[in-house]
């Protein structure tokens, strides 16, 4: 399968410091692969360059065919219809509904013909099991729920990988593995592809997956 995402010999910065060095790391289509790693390692940081908020200053990197080299940005937007990201912090719009926190999303990614919005919030509401939820303002909704309304923004645009940034970090440990099942159900359906950062062990114990480790200045996968 082809890689959807693939760095090679990088270097990851935050606020113009080298956070990781010589980074070699690589997702295929449809795979589920865990980056793990302390607190201020570097695995946020590394997240949001694949996401395009931080720039790729040394080395080679493509996300979902996107050069992450000299990203122009013009090419951010379609970075981000190709990409979906799931926040530990939700960033929902809290006094919205979770109806309107998605809108916003297809509105911003150029999907503005209402009708259409209709169906595609109804296709992701289904597969994220919040349809009877759509109504309700995000302030209203438990941790899991706002987390599953996350998790129906980043499939919106059908994306070729869900970058998962400790989705599961304020959540108890039931809802943690409701969420993890979903989001498997969900890339297997789909065929996308998914990174996501945890620290959550007992999760990697039972949904088991190539791993990386992010630590002392770079990444290493665990064999």
């Amino acid at each position: 399968m082809k890689d959807i995402v693939s760095l090679k010999n990088a270097g990851i910065y935050q606020e113009g410091v080298k956070v990781l060095q010589h980074v070699n790391l690589s997702v295929s289509q449809a795979e589920f692969v865990y980056l793990i790693g302390k607190t201020g390692s570097g695995k946020s940081s590394l997240m949001r360059t694949l996401w395009g908020d931080l720039p790729l200053r040394d080395g080679d990197g493509q996300v979902a065919g996107i050069s992450l080299t000299d990203l122009q940005p013009s090419n951010i937007p379609v970075l981000r219809r190709r990409v979906g990201m799931v926040f530990q912090d939700f960033q929902l719009f809290p006094q919205w509904t979770v109806d309107e926190n998605l809108r916003f999303v297809l509105d911003a990614t150029g999907t503005n013909d209402e009708k259409e919005q209709d169906r595609i919030i109804s296709e992701v509401c289904t597969d994220a099991q919040i349809s009877s939820l759509v109504d309700r303002p995000v302030h209203q909704l438990s941790g899991g729920e706002q987390q599953r309304a996350v998790i129906a923004r980043a499939v919106l645009n059908k994306p070729q990988i869900i970058l998962a940034d400790e989705p599961t970090g304020h959540l108890d440990p039931e809802t943690a593995e409701a969420i993890l099942i979903l989001m498997r159900n969900l890339a297997k359906e789909h065929q996308t592809a998914i990174l996501m950062a945890t620290h959550n062990a007992q999760l990697i114990d039972r949904f088991p997956g190539r791993v990386y480790r992010v630590g002392d200045g770079t990444v290493v996968e665990v064999d």
